[in-house]
């Protein structure tokens, strides 16, 4: 990571609790709601499932192709703030969650989820959903977070483990929601600075969206390793 995003992780770290006051409906709950409508389907965007065949048909039956494609039609999709925003406020009408956040939330949840039912996976087994949304922390927290014991496995692992287990959950989603507060708080902050030069500040926070929503795209890509397709 280079020093600057190490520098702007820490000040969103910092801003974390008045972005939760901010935002006080990024909750546990909320999580499972974004993660539950991007699989069935949310204003203009179709489910995942259906949407991940429509790639598999364009590319003529090529898995890793369609994946590809996957991936980078959300990368679009999250680098268009407009459209990201829209997307939001159909989730979090009557809420104060920051429209843009949410719908990105809303976006790379759908990415992964045609992510794995390419590769196999039911979306509608709740091992599956934890594994999902497991992938939204990325990489580098997931690791953290397995070491520490606050996770039991990476997300390949959550997906095909022998038992479904409630508790976990509720742990995924508290994990997702706090994550989703830091986005929050890096936000703000993004904000603050783009106030000076309104050009570069949304030129960053499109860069931001897209580059984070690839990141996620490739993690879910190494992570959810080909099943048998039902």
């Amino acid at each position: 990571m280079s020093t600057m995003g190490r520098m702007t992780g820490g000040v969103a770290r910092q801003m974390a609790p008045r972005a939760a006051a901010m935002a006080p409906g990024l909750t546990s709950s909320f999580v499972r709601e974004a993660l539950h409508r991007a699989i069935v389907g949310v204003g203009p965007l179709p489910p995942a499932a259906k949407a991940a065949e429509a790639q598999l048909r364009e590319q003529r039956g090529d898995v890793e192709k369609a994946v590809h494609e996957v991936i980078e039609n959300h990368v679009r999709y999250a680098g268009a703030q407009g459209f990201v925003t829209n997307i939001g406020g159909i989730v979090t009408a009557a809420l104060t969650i920051p429209t843009n956040v949410t719908g990105l939330a809303l976006i790379q949840c759908r990415m992964v989820a045609g992510i794995a039912h390419l590769r196999g996976y039911d979306l509608d087994d709740p091992r599956v959903r934890n594994a999902i949304l497991t992938c939204m922390l990325g990489r580098d927290s997931v690791d953290k977070l397995v070491k520490k014991r606050k996770l039991p496995a990476p997300p390949m692992a959550l997906a095909t483990a022998p038992h479904h287990d409630p508790d976990l959950d509720r742990q995924i989603s508290a994990e997702v929601a706090g994550e989703l507060i830091s986005k929050v708080a890096g936000k703000r902050l993004a904000v603050t600075v783009g106030r000076r030069v309104p050009i570069v500040g949304g030129l960053v926070g499109l860069g931001a969206d897209g580059y984070a929503t690839w990141r996620i795209g490739r993690y879910a890509d190494s992570e959810l390793l080909p099943r048998a397709r039902r």
